[in-house]
């Protein structure tokens, strides 16, 4: 068996399988352990990122490049913030492929197991993208806040088209924007990351800079504050 590129946290794995905090039992995590080893060979994990001044137009309409965003969240997200980095990160064809071979074959438990361990993976190669980022803003003395990317709270999946195009993002890293606004591979995120002179004392991440608490995947463990 090949080596892991990167730890991925089988955690985060239970909890897109709708575990919520539970501890798996044998099988399940088995089944993870599975998934993780047939994804281990078959992605690709690629990246780009840029920083952009941030223009600020009101307290909750910002300007990147361009890229004109309306939204509370992440303009608290950026609070004292002048400049971003934006991101965009895949994991390639190769889960995606693993999954449709499992659907094909009626190994439903093998699909919903690829399909949670490849969620939890393309998060561990963001952290890691994310970690390389905070050590070029550290290199300034400059600080991160944490990622926030369209579809949390109020920041709109219309700006994926935006972050595409100042990235480049089909052209250096192989990920196509749908018309309804999905990317492709579909193991694919874009997120925004503010940098600023000194760090926030309070800055939610992840689920708790969400404000769907009904969300059937929100992780109540965490409350990451940078």
């Amino acid at each position: 068996m090949p080596e892991p590129l990167f730890e991925v946290d089988r955690r985060e794995a239970c909890r897109y399988l709708g575990l919520r905090g539970a501890e798996p039992d044998a099988a399940t995590a088995r089944a993870v352990e599975e998934a993780l080893a047939l994804l281990n060979g078959a992605v690709e994990p690629k990246q780009v990122s840029r920083r952009f001044p941030l223009k600020w137009l009101d307290d909750s309409t910002l300007d990147i490049e361009g890229l004109r965003v309306e939204s509370r969240a992440l303009a608290r997200n950026l609070s004292g913030c002048n400049e971003v980095f934006l991101m965009a990160a895949t994991l390639g064809l190769g889960p995606d492929r693993l999954i449709a071979r499992a659907q094909a074959e009626g190994a439903m438990s093998r699909a919903m197991a690829l399909q949670a361990a490849s969620a939890a993976m393309i998060e561990a190669w963001c952290d890691r993208v994310n970690a390389e980022l905070k050590q070029q803003a550290a290199a300034r003395g400059q600080f991160c806040r944490p990622r926030f990317s369209p579809g949390y709270g109020d920041f709109s999946l219309e700006s994926q088209a935006g972050i595409f195009r100042l990235l480049g993002v089909q052209k250096n890293i192989g990920v196509a924007l749908t018309d309804s606004l999905m990317m492709l591979p579909t193991k694919s995120v874009t997120a925004v990351i503010g940098i600023a002179d000194a760090p926030a004392a309070l800055c939610p991440a992840g689920c708790a800079a969400c404000g769907k608490a009904d969300c059937t995947f929100r992780d109540e463990r965490k409350d990451d504050r940078i």
